[in-house]
């Protein structure tokens, strides 16, 4: 079964953008070595890319309406959206000196496949919140630096506060039976717990 993905509220594109901004850093291996490489000039270019790209996939915009929206020409607009990868990926790892692709273009578009590879589904709080599984947004925030393994005791601490489903969370922790090995089993079992 496909699925027909509808545009983005605009309040979300900025956050998106941002995000992805910072995914293109990553990939680039952060701003200490662009500094080091001397390209700290291909920031506005990067920032400019993202906000293309988003706009494209996820507002579903033309390429005019972009232009239009960013004060930049359409045929900018077009370079991003038509920069090969590929091309800029052999290029990024040296094995090429030139390309004549629209490099922060394509690297937009390595980090938003990646982060939407990573993210599955972009879904609001109040959303969550809404089909009952807010809980697991909480505990993601709380288990977010946490080592699995994770043993009871740990999680009885970071999990204190948390409901689900009107049960506190540290008191369904004390049901386990082992040590939590990932995030879905913790939230798997959570669930369960809540449920029996």
């Amino acid at each position: 079964m496909e699925v027909i993905k509808g545009p983005v509220a605009k309040r979300d594109i900025d956050q998106m953008a941002e995000n992805l901004f910072h995914e293109c850093l990553r990939i680039l291996g952060g701003l200490r070595r662009l500094a080091e490489y001397g390209r700290l000039t291909w920031l506005p270019s990067l920032a400019e890319a993202a906000y293309v790209i988003l706009l494209k996939e996820e507002m579903l915009k033309t390429s005019k309406e972009i232009a239009e929206t960013l004060g930049i020409t359409e045929q900018t607009v077009k370079n991003i959206l038509r920069s090969d990868v590929e091309a800029v990926k052999r290029y990024l790892e040296g094995e090429v000196e030139k390309v004549d692709e629209h490099i922060a273009g394509g690297i937009a578009k390595m980090a938003y496949e990646k982060m939407k590879r990573e993210r599955g589904v972009f879904i609001k709080e109040g959303e969550l919140e809404a089909l009952g599984v807010g809980w697991a947004l909480n505990v993601i925030k709380r288990m977010r630096d946490a080592e699995f393994p994770v043993n009871p005791e740990d999680l009885r601490e970071r999990l204190r506060g948390v409901e689900i489903d009107g049960k506190a969370a540290e008191e369904l922790v004390e049901r386990l039976e082992k040590p939590v090995e990932s995030m879905e089993e913790l939230l798997s079992e959570l669930r369960r717990l809540a449920e029996g």
